[in-house]
């Protein structure tokens, strides 16, 4: 019916993706995009529709509706030269994951990375919960013997979690050196922390996750910051082994300004300092620390936030459904998803100039400008700083972002 990050590595094999429940902003909808795969979600009953073995053609080229088209439909390929794309003032920028994919997408016209995600490295090349790693005791025999064979040739355990991260976090950061790669830092749900070799010891079960132990909450938790200390340290070894200074973290789902600051003195206590630099002479890049704008508090407490943090990065998916109140994930409401609703650009607006006014920084990494134009038009004619959009959206947008600021 839906995907979760088990799918994935079953993801990159397809060449295209049909599902029976999810919205426009599920998992098997940004991973997906990521993937440069047509995806038609909410279908309700489109993998019993279409027996196994048919040909059918996955076209997502009509706008918001997708259509699963019987047999081998014919197509046009349209090809256009990188070297007439024009520049635009505002920085476009990229969501991206997958380390596989970062050099070839690095040739696209870009400023860098405005959200990596780190869950797509931990669910595709750790595959163990963080916490599995470092109390190996808990696991069943079978288990075990698992987790003995994905860290084969490693010292430990927990070093091959630090060390598989940090390979995957740096391929991201080396492949768009030096422009910023903006690391968001793990914000698997609960339910999806689960599935992970191990997990059930460590994960409760939550009705609704989407809402639960998720992002800020679980960092300076008793039940998870040795977990987080790992993904402090991969943070680390990138920025200062491998050099990588144009690494950005981000932290998301943080509900109010002390949870914020607790999260940072995790950081600082893994070597992970704000606005320090990565070596004895502090001559390298500080480290800057960006809050997720999806959370309608975030907006609420702006001056408070930005107290905190270096800027905002909005993430339109979630604020979206906190706003509205709809569940992101449901084909049953999703016709209610809207980043366009008035109340969700009034908060895009408000985060935006709240931004401004202290002069930190702004942009966008939700799913709302690379799907509606009007909304990148929108955020252009308010001042935002960069747009981080997916690949697949990156030519066509940066020419309308253009044309925008010249009628400005």
């Amino acid at each position: 019916d839906m995907t979760d990050p088990d799918w994935e590595p079953a993801l990159k094999q397809a060449a295209a993706v049909v599902t029976n429940r999810g919205g426009r902003t599920c998992h098997a909808a940004i991973i997906s995009r990521e993937l440069g795969i047509p995806c038609v979600v909410g279908t309700g009953t489109g993998t019993r529709d279409v027996p196994d073995g048919a040909e059918v053609t996955v076209d997502c080229s009509g706008g918001d509706a997708g259509v699963v088209w019987e047999g081998t439909q014919p197509f046009r390929v349209s090809e256009i030269e990188l070297g007439e794309i024009p520049e635009t003032k505002t920085k476009i920028m990229m969501n991206l994951a997958n380390p596989e994919m970062a050099f070839d997408h690095s040739f696209l016209p870009n400023h860098g990375v405005g959200l990596a995600r780190m869950e797509f490295i931990v669910s595709n090349h750790i595959k163990a919960h963080p916490l599995a790693l470092l109390y190996p005791e808990k696991l069943t025999t079978e288990e075990f013997k698992s987790v003995e064979t994905l860290t084969r040739g490693y010292d430990s355990f927990e070093e091959f979690f630090v060390e598989k991260l940090a390979n995957g976090v740096g391929t991201l950061a080396a492949a768009f050196y030096p422009h910023p790669v903006i690391l968001r830092f793990s914000d698997f749900k609960s339910n999806e922390y689960s599935h992970l070799l191990g997990g059930s010891y460590f994960e409760p079960h939550e009705e609704n996750p989407m809402i639960g132990w998720r992002g800020a909450s679980r960092y300076y938790s008793e039940n998870y910051r040795e977990g987080f200390a790992l993904e402090c340290r991969a943070v680390r070894r990138v920025r200062e082994r491998y050099g990588l200074d144009n690494l950005v973290t981000m932290v998301p789902f943080c509900r109010t300004p002390e949870e914020g600051r607790k999260v940072l003195a995790e950081m600082a206590a893994n070597g992970l300092e704000q606005g320090h630099g990565t070596d004895a002479a502090n001559q390298q890049q500080p480290l800057q620390v960006y809050c997720m704008a999806e959370v309608p508090s975030n907006v609420l407490q702006a001056d408070e936030f930005l107290d905190v943090f270096d800027g905002f990065s909005i993430g339109s998916n979630d604020l979206t459904q906190l706003v509205l109140g709809v569940d992101r994930d449901s084909s049953t409401v999703s016709h209610v998803f809207d980043e366009r609703s008035p109340a969700v650009k009034r908060m895009m607006l408000d985060a935006i100039q709240a931004a401004k006014a202290r002069g930190k920084y702004v942009g966008i990494c939700g799913q709302a400008p690379s799907d509606f134009p009007e909304i990148a038009e929108f955020l252009v004619r308010n001042g935002i700083e960069s747009m981080s959009l997916n690949p697949d959206t990156i030519v066509q947008t940066r020419c309308q972002i253009a044309e925008v600021e010249k009628s400005m």
